[in-house]
């Protein structure tokens, strides 16, 4: 069975990259009916907060993406200590004492000869005596994986045919000086272990691919297919990260944009699909394939963001927005409101203007207007087409029309320069309250 995984770090709160990653892994299970699997990154002791991991959840949970199983790495450490123990009894993981100065040292050497720095593999040339003996004496070693030599390739689902020298590559880190994995080991165990069938991520993580292909292959785990997603940029081109809140699906969601809205647009980024407001995720997983994802940067605009929340409102049933609206509002209302909302919150001011009380605003140049067309106002009951036939009788008594006629109706009757359609409110408003606004009166 398909199995892909979300692994995020409980470090932040997500943004707009992470929630693509997660969609994009959701999609991908749910339309081939395979299993998604929540995995919290959590070994990092010193950044890692219950409260990020709590609010993970509830921004997947407010997405609609629900998973069906879920995993903590902090949970799994004897896992991860088995597989390095393997890994040393095969040779391929190995002991290092240089300090992060020693280090820091050998890349600026690098550095001066023009040089990339390769990790030279000094720490292999230790005798096991010297090895115990400074063990013995209390340094705690750091733990290198060692390549083996040639090309790492791969075909990657969106990349195509991808290869890396190893000879390019130091050899990686696996375990800290204290023990704890790091995540290019971490997760390789639990792909393997937990039976992860593809593994769907950004393409900064290319060059993890290749390590973590040699050990998948050291552990003696079945390897996953790759696919690596080009990055999401801002307007700007500038990267997206856990620092721009503006962009934090929390903040996003406190803003009022839908759910359905940053999923529609997530789902279409990096492929040829026009972005188009789609009401629920099945409409999203009937579109998907992977295939349709390029490797052209995508760029995010938040302004394309808010106008396909508008454009999604003005779609969206009753039913689905009932729960969010004042008490009292009908279907009636919401239909004749949403073609103008950008947000559900919105919807709040015109059910003041069709139910509660507002100050009209009365220009003192269209007062004597006002009053005129107050005096023309039909009785009730009102319908679609009262606003047409009061309109038409002010308009030669008057000598207006146009804006001239129309706008300071409007103003008087909304407090507001545009809105929804009059002949839509009219009705809502209802006589008596219409004929104290154009009086000047608050109603």
């Amino acid at each position: 069975m398909t199995k892909v995984r979300f692994a995020p770090s409980p470090t932040g709160r997500l943004h707009l990259g992470n929630a693509r990653t997660a969609l994009v892994n959701w999609l991908f299970a749910r339309k081939s009916g395979g299993r998604f699997l929540l995995r919290l990154d959590d070994t990092d002791r010193d950044r890692s907060r219950a409260e990020f991991a709590e609010a993970i959840a509830a921004d997947l949970t407010w997405l609609g993406l629900d998973w069906d199983e879920l995993e903590k790495q902090s949970a799994r450490l004897e896992r991860y200590a088995a597989a390095a123990e393997r890994l040393k009894a095969a040779g391929r993981l190995y002991p290092c004492f240089e300090s992060a100065e020693e280090l820091d040292l050998k890349r600026k050497l690098a550095q001066q000869r023009g040089q990339p720095w390769i990790y030279d593999r000094a720490a292999l040339a230790l005798t096991k005596d010297e090895i115990a003996r400074r063990t013995a004496a209390g340094e705690a070693p750091h733990w290198r994986f060692k390549l083996e030599p040639g090309a790492i390739s791969w075909e990657d689902l969106v990349r195509g045919p991808t290869a890396i020298q190893g000879a390019h590559l130091s050899d990686p880190v696996l375990v800290r000086a204290d023990g704890m994995p790091l995540y290019t080991f971490s997760s390789v165990v639990d792909d393997g272990e937990l039976g992860v069938t593809h593994v769907i991520r950004g393409e900064d993580h290319v060059t993890n691919t290749a390590f973590q292909i040699q050990i998948f292959a050291a552990l003696g785990f079945k390897t996953p297919e790759f696919a690596h997603l080009s990055l999401i940029t801002g307007k700007g081109g500038e990267a997206l990260s856990k620092r721009m809140d503006s962009l934090s699906l929390a903040s996003l969601r406190e803003s009022g944009i839908e759910p359905m809205a940053v999923n529609s647009l997530l789902a279409k980024l990096g492929t040829s699909d026009a972005v188009e407001p789609r009401l629920d995720l099945a409409a999203l997983i009937a579109e998907f394939d992977l295939k349709k994802f390029g490797r052209a940067q995508p760029h995010l605009d938040p302004a394309e963001l808010g106008a396909l929340n508008a454009k999604l409102l003005h779609q969206m049933p009753f039913e689905t927005v009932r729960a969010r609206l004042p008490e009292g509002a009908s279907r009636v209302f919401w239909e004749a409101v949403r073609p103008n909302l950008e947000r559900v919150a919105d919807a709040g001011y015109w059910w003041q203007v069709c139910a509660g009380k507002i100050a009209p605003v009365i220009p003192a140049e269209d007062a004597a207007f006002l009053a005129q067309a107050a005096a023309l106002l039909p009785p009730e009951p009102f319908d679609a087409t009262t606003w047409k036939s009061w309109t038409d009788r002010i308009a030669p008594a008057a000598g207006r029309k146009g804006r001239a006629l129309f706008h300071p109706l409007r103003l008087a009757l909304t407090a507001r320069e545009q809105g929804p359609e009059l002949r839509n409110l009219l009705p809502l408003i209802g006589r008596e309250r219409a004929l104290h606004r154009l009086q000047g009166r608050t109603a």
